[in-house]
């Protein structure tokens, strides 16, 4: 791995790691608006009891634990790159009662897993922030079994996404923010659906193909999306480190004022989401 990919992965780390507490308060919160791509990603990999799957970027453990559920006699493997993120899947896996899932911390460019080792390969949202999608993709290829399947998703463009687009856009407008360097992890580095098509094809998997699957983020108020945002959202929360409190509270208060024109929410609203689903088989 290349010097600045190295980089790309230790900044990683440490991010998921101080934001894995964030990411535990708000846990039941996210799994409802990320449900929708995990089931798309657990239908195209016809999964059968007994199977093993390794669920790629594991997070708090999904969809990896749904998977578990489906399958007792299955195994499933849980990898993540962050240890902090991994203590909250195993007690996630803990408080449902599953004995069939289990956690690996490790590099998904160096995945410690023999060839042709899994059955399926679940990966929710995690490629955009690989530092090296292709070794990516190609390690994935190697340990899954002949004929096994890969459903990996990714986010669609900003403009079908404000949840996240439009708190970055205010941010930006109001803060002198760094241009990431090219290849830099980012929420839509993925979005270009043909790209993520080729990365499968050229890493060797047959048959890829492209679902689109729309969603809804539901917030309570708008304070408990602005709230959630600021605990568990690292690009948010970098961005806002830059600015001083009179900058925060008025980026605050532009945010919700963008929400109450967009959305006009009289309590609790939804913001549509738009992702991807890209699958392939060995």
């Amino acid at each position: 791995m290349e010097p600045l990919q190295e980089k790309f992965r230790e900044q990683q780390r440490e991010a998921w790691d101080t934001f894995s507490p964030g990411w535990k308060k708000w846990d039941d919160w996210v799994m409802s608006f990320l449900g929708p791509a995990g089931e798309a990603i657990i239908r195209e990999l016809h999964i059968r009891d007994n199977d093993r799957v390794l669920d790629v970027a594991t997070g708090t453990g999904e969809p990896g634990q749904t998977i578990a559920g489906m399958i007792p006699n299955g195994t499933i493997v849980g990898q993540d790159l962050s240890e902090g993120m991994l203590r909250v899947a195993r007690e996630n896996a803990e408080r449902k009662g599953l004995s069939n899932y289990e956690t690996v911390a490790c590099d998904i460019s160096e995945l410690p897993f023999d060839d042709s080792s899994f059955k399926a390969i679940s990966c929710r949202f995690g490629f955009m922030f690989f530092p090296e999608m292709g070794m990516a993709a190609r390690e994935m290829h190697r340990v899954l079994k002949p004929g096994g399947r890969l459903a990996a998703s990714v986010w669609g463009p900003p403009e079908n996404n404000y949840w996240a687009s439009g708190i970055m856009k205010v941010i930006a407008g109001n803060v002198e923010l760094p241009e990431p360097p090219e290849g830099a992890p980012g929420l839509f580095r993925c979005a270009d659906t043909g790209m993520m098509k080729d990365l499968l094809e050229k890493a060797g998997f047959r048959n890829v193909k492209v679902t689109e699957v729309p969603g809804k983020v539901e917030s309570e108020s708008i304070e408990f999306y602005w709230n959630s945002m600021m605990d568990m959202a690292a690009p948010v929360v970098s961005a806002m480190s830059k600015a001083d409190e009179p900058t925060r509270q008025k980026i605050k208060q532009e945010v919700f004022e963008s929400i109450r024109e967009r959305y006009k929410p009289e309590g609790p609203f939804m913001m549509d989401s738009l992702s991807f689903v890209i699958s392939g088989e060995k």
